[in-house]
């Protein structure tokens, strides 16, 4: 008897087979702008398809190493990465994945779109990068941090054209160095200490706990400024750290330029869940050498977060992007699988799961869309409303993205039966890589914490309550019943806001805050839904309503998910 082989066939294309990011960019750029997006795209796609997909698995199966010494023992502590994982470096770069909304010609051609289309390069890119898109997203925040005014030209002049490079010969990438092994996210706790050295630099001292792309040219790493009279966290400032003697002023004449910067040790690269091709390490400090980026001895805290707003965009765009990549491949395979009689695809039941994780993989990427969508108008338009909204859809969007897609990766792997559960069919990584997103840049608690202090100092609730109102009455045109619930929870969240103005201390109000701000980023993500729909998208109008349902109601779904499913997906 012939041993049976299990067909697997490959997603489609992920830009032409993607409905709702087509007509997404219908909406935001209007079908020229889309039109002038498309080949970039379908570029990006085809490479995707190709030769990025093979160059993740090569990654995914040869993760970085650490060499501490050299044959004679000299310490040089480079991070050796395989072939698969540069050929993710070149293809970021050549993609202006990272570059695109610096160029001129790009917001010349998209204006506060450049960040729009941006968002559609990484929902392409990242799903197969073997989290390449980690580099990405703090290098985004490393060159957003270097634009700011009050950053020397001369650093940012050296390093802003290097981080947005789209030649893969002179592109580098930024790592960030900001969490301590007694802090965590706690980070008045930070002791990494920074002492100016009387030429312009500063020297760093202190331990780094958790250190992503830790094989990067350059690091952002948080100090406290020698001398400061004040504790906690506001005072710790953001300096550029080279990795390499290659940069750094401090290198002996005729040093190996790959090796370590002087002061600057790997100590060992994380043994990690997941995100196992991405070398995140602990670093020690010793009078390093640094680059102020502001005046360190103004706090610098809120310059730092411009980096932390961008990175925790890019996290809720990787959960977007996984998710709808996961459906695509439980899509395909449920197509090819014989079960009982008929193919898994055609089943009501699996037909249902499929479509409940469409309608949510619709809903995170309606979060991760409309934050990007902010960005953009915030940096090229210096809109102050969306300044305000995005204050607190930034954490919103990343707490929300990330724990849907967790759950979303679980369904997926399950999809596969045994096969999901094995490892070289690269399944599994579904659910180890998506764990990392609810912890990155913020736990879910951290972050709800974080949406309660912006409603109380920032007022930060209400352009979203207006943005709720506004989809309430768009919602009246599309689906009545729709509306009514979009109304109620408006009604239900602004109680709830009051609530937490008037005692934000009080134990209800803070040990709610999770609750609270999932169901405020639920009732967004159906707002950016109805304006979707209200355009005239039929994925989006069947996607709000069964989200609303699920999410804000907590109801059944799966009937209508069936039902539903071409459409979703």
């Amino acid at each position: 008897m012939a041993r049976y082989v299990q067909p697997v066939t490959a997603p489609a294309d992920p830009y032409t087979d993607d409905r709702l990011l087509r007509s997404w960019l219908d909406r935001q750029l209007g079908p020229a702008g889309h039109a002038a997006a498309k080949d970039r795209l379908a570029a990006l796609a085809a490479d995707v398809t190709g030769p990025l997909r093979a160059a993740h698995d090569d990654a995914e199966t040869h993760p970085p190493t650490l060499v501490r010494y050299s044959p004679w023992g000299a310490r040089i502590d480079r991070i050796d990465t395989c072939a698969g994982w540069q050929t993710q470096r070149a293809a970021a770069a050549r993609h202006a994945v990272v570059a695109l909304p610096y160029q001129e010609r790009a917001r010349a051609e998209w204006g506060a779109a450049a960040r729009v289309v941006q968002h559609a390069l990484l929902h392409l890119y990242g799903p197969e990068s073997a989290t390449f898109s980690c580099p990405v997203a703090m290098s985004d925040g490393a060159a957003a941090l270097l634009t700011r005014p009050e950053v020397d030209p001369t650093v940012r002049d050296t390093w802003l054209p290097r981080l947005v490079s789209t030649d893969p010969d002179t592109a580098v990438t930024s790592g960030q160095w900001m969490t301590e092994s007694q802090g965590g996210s706690d980070l008045s706790r930070s002791s990494t200490t920074a002492r100016p050295a009387g030429d312009g630099s500063w020297r760093l001292s202190g331990e780094k706990w958790f250190c992503s792309a830790a094989d990067s040219a350059v690091a952002i790493a948080l100090a406290r400024p020698q001398g400061s009279a004040q504790r906690g966290s506001r005072v710790l400032a953001p300096f550029l750290v080279p990795r390499y003697a290659a940069d750094s002023p401090l290198a002996a004449p005729g040093v190996d330029p790959t090796t370590a910067a002087p002061g600057v040790r790997v100590h060992r690269l994380k043994d990690k869940l997941g995100t196992r091709a991405l070398p995140t390490a602990e670093v020690g400090l010793t009078e390093a050498y640094a680059l102020p980026l502001g005046d360190p001895n103004r706090p610098g805290l809120t310059r730092a977060m411009t980096l932390v707003v961008v990175t925790r965009l890019h996290n809720a765009a990787a959960a977007a992007a996984g998710m709808r990549r996961g459906l695509a491949y439980a899509r395909a395979y449920a197509d090819t699988r014989q079960v009982a009689g008929g193919l898994l695809a055609t089943s009501p039941l699996h037909r249902a799961t499929l479509g409940t994780l469409a309608v949510d993989a619709a809903g995170a990427f309606a979060l991760a869309g409309h934050a990007f969508f902010l960005l953009g108008r915030v940096e090229v338009g210096a809109d102050p409303a969306a300044a305000a909204e995005l204050r607190i859809v930034a954490p919103l969007a990343k707490l929300a993205t990330g724990r849907l897609a967790v759950a979303a990766a679980s369904e997926y792997v399950e999809s596969f039966g045994g096969a999901g559960y094995v490892e070289d069919t690269g399944v599994p990584r579904l659910l180890r890589d998506a764990q990392v997103l609810p912890i990155w840049e913020g736990t879910t608690n951290v972050l709800a914490l974080d949406v309660l202090r912006a409603i109380v100092r920032d007022d930060a609730a209400a352009p979203l309550l207006r943005r709720l109102d506004l989809a309430v009455d768009t919602a009246r045109r599309l689906n009545p019943a729709l509306a009514d619930t979009l109304a109620t929870t408006a009604r239900r969240l602004r109680t709830s806001v009051d609530e937490i103005s008037g005692d934000p201390d009080a134990v209800a109000v803070v040990a709610g805050a999770r609750e609270f701000a999932l169901r405020l980023a639920y009732a967004l993500a159906a707002a950016v839904l109805v304006e979707q729909a209200a355009a005239g998208d039929e994925l989006a109008e069947v996607a709000a309503r069964l989200w609303v349902r699920r999410r804000l109601r907590g109801e059944e779904i799966a009937a209508d998910a069936h039902h539903h499913l071409d459409v979703l997906c």
